[in-house]
């Protein structure tokens, strides 16, 4: 039988040369031994069974020691840094006494995943970091502040948009607690910590850079913009509100003049109008207090030189120091000669407010219209981007318009914002009624009165330019400010009826806050000093002039408010004593404002009696008030008002009660206080006195007299009072 083809096959097979083909290489022979070799290495840093463990060293429940949690941060699993951080906290919880010594690994460690690209891991940090950093001084935390910007920074020009809105958020964290340090060089151009910061925050918004001059358009910071949710855009406006804030603080005016820079422009010079300012200022706020000699009164007729607001008056004792005369009397020379001051707007502050207008104006376009629907209450993000919008819309274009000679661009920049707000104003929610939101609307009517005034304020300002430039100039600006009679109106009534605690059936009644009150006053004072002569706008001024006393008036000693109606209501009484002032209120205009104004006066010996010993401060700016006052023989000063404050002042110092005898007033417990002389508060208000006595009527300043000298029996100011009655013969 033939053999098969399968097996004659099989045995040639030995015998014959396999043909290559393209593209393989050659076979291996059956029986060649494979003698290539693979390697691979492992990490041990430590191993457990040769490293001597330190029992007594604080653990986790997961017996990790601090050195093993560092060792974990730089773990390639996610889950594993997330672990690490809770790790921390833990271990710190219960081992508080480990940060001390352990801060700067710490925050090495932690500050590198600050930019991480798990968004566990990040949360997991701004907890963290929320909960350790307010736990730790200050001092400490400072030095190491450049390490964690330094990541920070970089996390906020991340490529994902959601690190660099991490990153924002642990700004907020930063700035709560340090804000000197993130903010530190922020308008310059060396690229400094709060530059980059705020170059990051540009970058986000998609808003462009700060490089160029301040006509020139913003430039774009990239090709590629940050498309950002409406939630993304709160956290990323209200984190630059609360940078601008804490980076235009140390900008704004000096502590002094704070509450009255609106005053500024209505005296020949900046000096002029802060050295009436300091007139009301308690000594605590004092560098140094120079003691001058003081007069009953003082006639224009008789000296060339009327009493000048720049001579402070500090009547606490009759001789004086040459020196210090000496300087006050420089320091008035020096008012009178100085020319008024020149343009002070911060460059990089006008070119930051233009080159965030556009994205101000379109964010606040795109939520105004949903925030202020009649028909639905305001969405709480949309109105919460409103509320940043216009809350650093104030704190720039504020300190810009502040100056004396405003950048025009800026106040058109502003006049545009205004415009956009205007149709909505006064702002009042609908639907529901909720405090959060109510204060929030009072907020931006009093944001927007502010600016409205500051606006109004700028366009009475001359600009230093040539004849043609400036009558464009003012030409331009006069349309758009426009002086809208509705506008004013609307600004007017809002004004009045919130002095008055009039409110609408849809608003809830709340009552004014120092800080409301003080943001109220620049829209008060435009109002009261607008240039205009006409009768009709006399009218509107005598109705906001009556809403702000009578609301002085009614305001009790004991609120947190009587000091700022005070200061405001001082000012505008002694505005017309200044040899400096050049603005067009005064009392004279209002008859009915002036009454009101007597009432408010006759009524400071009841608020005396009533703050007794208890601020010191207060009554040191009420009785400087009336020492001024009666020194420079204000109209206020005649024959009733007189009566009316020596009767009223009686009581301060001695009353006979008809059960329980001769009782001695608040006077008596006045205390030092920070005084050069002794009992320097004392002293002043007995100033005060010897001018009632000696200006007012015979029988009430008997009565008057009467109740010092038994207030004074066996005191040690009882020679300085019999010294004072001597000089001015005033003895029996």
């Amino acid at each position: 039988m033939p053999k098969s083809a399968k097996r004659r096959k099989e045995k040639a097979a030995d015998f014959t040369k396999a043909k290559l083909k393209l593209g393989k290489g050659k076979q291996a022979p059956s029986n060649a031994i494979d003698t290539s070799f693979k390697a691979r290495s492992i990490a041990l840093p430590s191993q457990s069974i040769v490293v001597e463990k330190d029992d007594s060293a604080p653990t986790t429940r997961r017996k990790l020691s601090l050195d093993d949690l560092l060792v974990h941060m730089k773990h390639h699993n996610p889950s594993t840094r997330k672990d690490t951080i809770f790790g921390f906290r833990e271990l710190f919880d219960a081992h508080w006494e480990l940060v001390g010594s352990s801060l700067p690994v710490l925050l090495n460690a932690t500050a590198r995943v600050i930019g991480d690209e798990d968004a566990s891991v990040r949360k997991a940090l701004l907890s963290f970091y929320s909960w350790l950093i307010p736990r730790i001084p200050k001092e400490d935390l400072v030095p190491h502040a450049p390490l964690i910007l330094l990541f920070t920074a970089s996390a906020q020009t991340h490529i994902f948009p959601k690190i660099r809105i991490d990153a924002v958020r642990f700004l907020n964290i930063f700035l709560e607690h340090f804000p000197e340090v993130i903010v530190s060089g922020w308008d310059t151009a060396n690229n400094s910590l709060g530059s980059r910061v705020l170059e990051g925050y540009l970058g986000v918004l998609s808003a462009g850079t700060i490089t160029g001059d301040a006509e020139g358009p913003p430039v774009a910071t990239s090709t590629a913009s940050v498309m950002l949710t409406s939630t993304s855009k709160l956290v990323v406006l209200q984190s630059l509100s609360c940078f601008l804030e804490a980076a235009t603080a140390s900008q704004s005016t000096s502590p002094t003049t704070e509450d009255t820079w609106f005053l500024s422009s209505s005296f020949t010079t900046r000096e002029a109008h802060e050295a009436f300012d300091r007139q009301l200022s308690p000594s605590s706020s004092k560098k140094t207090i120079y003691h001058t000699v003081w007069a009953p009164e003082m006639d224009p007729e008789d000296d060339v030189s009327p009493v000048s607001s720049s001579l402070a008056i500090h009547a606490s004792n009759l001789s004086c120091s040459l020196e210090g005369l000496s300087h006050e009397i420089a320091s008035s020379r020096t008012f009178c000669e100085v020319g008024a001051s020149t343009n002070n707007s911060n460059p990089f502050l006008v070119r930051l407010a233009k080159t965030l207008h556009p994205t101000l104006v379109s964010i606040f376009l795109d939520c105004a219209p949903v925030v202020f629907s009649p028909s639905t209450s305001p969405p709480e993000i949309e109105m919460g981007l409103v509320s940043a919008v216009v809350s650093i819309t104030r704190t720039l274009y504020g300190l810009i318009i502040q100056d004396n000679s405003p950048v025009l661009s800026a106040i058109e920049e502003l006049q545009t914002i205004l415009g956009y707000m205007a149709p909505f104003f006064p702002f009042s929610p609908s639907g529901q009624r909720d405090v959060k939101i109510e204060q929030a609307f009072q907020d931006l009517n009093l944001i927007y009165c502010d600016l409205t005034s500051r606006l109004a304020l700028a366009s009475r300002i001359p600009e230093p330019t040539s004849r043609q430039n400036q009558t464009t100039s003012r030409g331009k600006r006069g349309r758009q400010l426009g002086q809208d009679s509705s506008e004013a109106d609307r600004v007017r009534e809002y004004v009045v009826r919130t002095l008055r605690g009039q409110v609408s059936s849809a608003q809830l009644v709340r009552q004014l806050t120092p800080a409301a009150y003080n943001s109220l006053l620049p829209t008060v004072w435009s109002l009261l000093n607008y240039s205009g002569r006409d009768e009709e706008f006399l009218e509107r001024s005598e109705e906001v002039l009556e809403a702000i006393l009578e609301h002085a008036i009614k305001t009790g000693s004991k609120s947190v408010l009587k000091r700022s109606t005070f200061n405001f209501v001082a000012r505008l009484i002694l505005l017309e004593t200044d040899m400096h002032y050049q603005g067009a209120f005064q009392f004279r205009k209002h008859e009915k404002g002036t009454i009101l104004a007597e009432e408010w006066l006759v009524q400071l010996p009841q608020v005396l009696w009533e703050l007794g010993p208890s601020n010191s401060s207060a009554t040191e700016c009420i009785v400087l008030f009336l020492l001024r006052l009666l020194q420079c023989r204000s109209k206020f000063i005649h024959e009733n008002t007189l009566t009316s404050l020596q009767t009223r002042f009686a009581p301060y110092f001695h009353i006979t009660h008809p059960t329980r005898g001769a009782i001695l007033g608040p006077f008596a417990k006045l205390s030092k206080g920070d005084f050069i002389v002794p009992s320097g508060l004392q002293r002043r208000v007995l100033d005060v006195v010897i001018l009632l006595c000696t200006h007012g009527s015979l029988k009430p300043g008997t009565i008057l007299r009467d109740a010092v000298d038994s207030a004074l029996v066996k005191t040690e100011e009882y020679g300085y009072w019999t010294h004072l009655k001597r000089y001015y013969h005033l003895n029996p």
